[in-house]
């Protein structure tokens, strides 16, 4: 069964924050390269679901 948005979604979170107490480069203000590539692949997820929550959906029958 393939992972839906918000399971990817949460694991980019980990994965991200894992990553941010590990690495001895990464600040808030700035990250180190795979720093950088997981906060990208976490903020392209979240928007993906926000924008998701925001669709409305078909009446209930």
């Amino acid at each position: 069964m393939a992972e839906d948005l918000y399971d990817r979604y949460m694991k980019a979170s980990a994965a991200l924050r894992r990553h941010e107490n590990e690495c001895g480069e990464c600040s808030p203000a700035e990250r180190c390269l795979d720093g950088q590539r997981l906060f990208e692949s976490f903020a392209r997820l979240q928007d993906a679901y926000n924008n998701g929550l925001r669709q409305p959906r078909p009446p209930h029958r």
